[in-house]
């Protein structure tokens, strides 16, 4: 037995944005947004702790030793001082907060004197099954990296706890290489997406050849769009991986690079597995009307050949349903060429078995054409 797809719906927010003409470089926090929450992961090859800190101005003394790397979560926006702090304290260019709290940026890479400046899109399913598209926003200096995100919750947590327990190379590679490790999960999970998405076109394609019906195009519909959302995200998040590849930028270190290059391969990989699973959806939807249109040539064939019985009988029952009387009822005068059958022996047994056998040899002929398989 099938069961209909649940819809996986891309959340389409409304932001309040600047006024047009407003100044570049603008700061602009939405009303809605969250209560920034500011952790600081401390760490080396023997060291690792995590503080939570309230007051953003804390950070540049707590980052200031060099023998450690640091990673600098902040999730929640609501704060203009924060934004203060780093174009003042840290020198961070105010275009670049712009786009860290415009949450609409596409994918991309831009290097600056002292530091780098990237963005992500995350992509995760919500408690609804509903896809949640998340800007992740880094600054990469030489030993902290800088992470934005407007909301919570996030797919980061296998970071964290590879951080915490010191495994592979996360806590010797520096902050380009958290950097990396960051941007390769967020890249991985498009993978479990996809994945879901593909059993769901698979369950679609069962439901096209057990019993079709009107969700199949509806349930094909909505994976199609959130497809092609996905391939706006995954293009340019190729494109600013093979920029990374190619910096010059001295934060970005070569045994990073050796890494981007696999997240690279993983886009690669994606983009094919998006393209792929665009034609099957592509393929669903037409294969459905395919399956509708030959359902109602089969209805009209049945009522084609239904008709085609009826017809020569119901001229018959039409030709003697007029009645002309052989004689007139009042003088008693012979009516010449008024239906004299009308009045003889057995007439009507003969007219059915007439019209009966006529629709018995219209019936053999129509299964003789094959028009009943």
């Amino acid at each position: 037995m099938t069961r209909q797809t649940k819809h996986k719906r891309q959340k389409h927010r409304k932001y309040s944005l600047p006024a047009a003409g407003s100044s570049p470089g603008l700061i602009y926090i939405d009303e809605n947004t969250l209560i920034p929450v500011i952790k600081i992961y401390k760490y080396n090859a023997g060291h690792y702790e995590v503080a939570e800190i309230e007051d953003f101005k804390e950070v540049q003394s707590r980052v200031a030793d060099k023998d450690f790397t640091y990673w600098v979560e902040i999730k929640g926006f609501k704060s203009m001082k924060m934004f203060d702090i780093l174009n003042v304290d840290f020198n961070v260019n105010k275009l670049v907060l712009e786009d860290i709290t415009s949450p609409y940026q596409r994918p991309k890479l831009e290097e600056y004197d002292d530091y780098d400046f990237a963005v992500s899109r995350m992509l995760r399913f919500d408690a609804d099954k509903d896809l949640d598209n998340i800007q992740v926003s880094f600054i990469l200096r030489d030993h902290v990296l800088f992470t934005f995100q407007e909301h919570y919750e996030d797919c980061l947590e296998p970071i964290r706890g590879r951080l915490k327990i010191g495994k592979g190379n996360i806590r010797i590679g520096g902050s380009s290489y958290l950097m990396y490790a960051l941007m390769d999960i967020i890249v991985d999970k498009y993978f479990e997406i996809l994945g879901e998405w593909g059993e769901d076109l698979n369950e679609i394609e069962d439901r096209l050849f057990d019993r079709p019906d009107k969700t199949v195009m509806y349930d094909t519909q909505m994976i199609k769009k959130n497809i092609i959302g996905i391939r706006r995200v995954v293009w340019p998040e190729r494109d600013k991986l093979n920029d990374i590849l190619r910096s010059d930028s001295p934060r970005i270190t070569a045994q990073t690079k050796l890494y981007i290059k696999d997240a690279y391969d993983h886009c690669i990989q994606i983009i094919d597995i998006v393209e792929s699973l665009k034609e099957i959806a592509i393929t669903n939807i037409d294969m459905y009307l395919s399956v509708i249109s030959n359902r109602m040539n089969e209805i009209m064939k049945v009522l084609t050949i239904m008709s085609s019985i009826f017809i020569p009988l119901t001229f018959i029952a039409g030709i003697y349903g007029m009645n002309f009387a052989i004689e007139d009822p009042v003088t008693g005068k012979k009516l010449p060429q008024n239906m004299p059958e009308l009045y003889q022996e057995h007439g009507y047994l003969y007219t059915m078995i007439v019209m009966g056998a006529i629709a018995v040899a219209q019936i053999i002929y129509f299964w003789r054409k094959g028009w009943f398989k």
